[in-house]
């Protein structure tokens, strides 16, 4: 047996960590002679907790939470690199391509709020002490539960770092305020739950899954070190449409690295890495980054992939949907490129 381990590189937050022992579950089960071990390592995104998402400076470095594990990758200090595919930029460092792609999770965004019984029980304890009331500060309010986007109140705020969460939101509700919040999913449900200057959050259904956070029937946001009083309702791609590559675990190796090549032909997925293929090929052809306020969601029909896409790069939503034989994801995300650029402003 060979005794040098295979490398694993991840970032060190709850949700990578939970990817990245998923892969390293894989890699065990599927070569049980082989040694794995995972490295973790801190980015430029982790560090840089007060920079604005939604408003990037740019001075901003690309890859804020991917360049470091890359380089580990160039200096050998790795053989791996586990990301969420959304954060991979779509030019990736020369001698480093994108290996594998894991089986796509529930792609869609998830809406947070607060529940109105929890709500109101605690202003009732509340109204006991209003020496912890500051003037002016804006009352908590919770709502009921299975609450539809468009069912918040004309003045909700919703909170997010996403641009294309932004943007979207702001095409559902015009009406609705924005604001930015920064964290890890768990520092964003216990600023929900404790905080009043937002209402509502939104997250993904993917990274709630892999913290095993449950979604009850009733709608009650549940799992560990989740904050009580939380209710959670999925939304359909027709409404949020996702990030590219959301919801897929990307694997990033040097090129040409033949010891893991039957490791990478393990953990990929062939029809999900086609659909991220188009998707990365679409947000390459249009410019932006992996920040930038655009979406597309692509999807196999039989010998078929078709692709939905809306950008928002000119400050307005131009959408185009279109389909192509599941072996072209490049050019049909060159292809609905190319249609959106061709699109005057309204």
């Amino acid at each position: 047996m060979n005794r040098k381990p295979i490398i694993i590189a991840t970032r060190g937050s709850a949700l990578a960590l939970a990817q990245a022992n998923a892969v390293l579950a894989q890699c065990r089960a599927a070569f049980p002679r082989l040694l794995f071990e995972l490295n973790v390592i801190k980015t430029t995104g982790d560090k840089l907790q007060s920079a604005s998402l939604a408003n990037p400076d740019a001075s901003l470095p690309k890859g804020l939470f991917t360049k470091e594990l890359e380089v580990a990758l160039l200096n050998g200090e790795a053989d791996l690199a586990v990301h969420s595919l959304k954060d991979l930029p779509t030019e990736l460092p020369a001698g480093l391509v994108l290996g594998a792609v894991g089986k796509r999770a529930d792609v869609r965004d998830v809406l947070i709020y607060r529940d109105h019984v929890t709500v109101s029980a605690a202003a009732a304890a509340a109204a006991k002490r209003p020496e912890d009331w500051a003037p002016g500060q804006r009352v908590r309010r919770g709502f009921k539960p299975h609450l539809k986007l468009t069912a918040l109140p004309a003045d909700s705020i919703f909170a997010t770092s996403s641009t294309r969460r932004r943007a979207l939101l702001l095409v559902a509700r015009p009406d609705a305020k924005v604001v930015e919040l920064r964290g890890n999913v768990l520092t964003r449900l216990l600023k929900l739950a404790e905080r009043s200057d937002f209402d509502a959050i939104l997250l993904a259904a993917a990274g709630l899954e892999r913290l095993k956070f449950i979604i009850k029937a009733n709608g009650a946001l549940t799992g560990e070190g989740v904050p009580a009083g939380l209710l959670a309702v999925r939304l359909e791609p027709e409404e949020m449409l996702p990030a590219v590559g959301q919801a897929a675990v990307g694997i990033e190796v040097r090129a040409g690295d033949d010891r893991i090549t039957s490791v990478l032909d393990k953990l990929n997925h062939g029809n999900t890495h086609l659909c991220v293929r188009a998707e990365r090929a679409f947000l390459r052809a249009m410019g932006g980054g992996c920040a930038s306020p655009v979406a597309a969601y692509a999807e196999i029909h039989g010998h078929q992939i078709r692709m939905r896409v809306v950008s928002f790069l000119d400050g307005t939503a131009k959408r185009a949907e279109a389909k192509r034989k599941s072996q072209e994801p490049e050019q049909l995300g060159q292809q609905l490129a190319a249609e959106v650029k061709g699109q005057t402003k309204p």
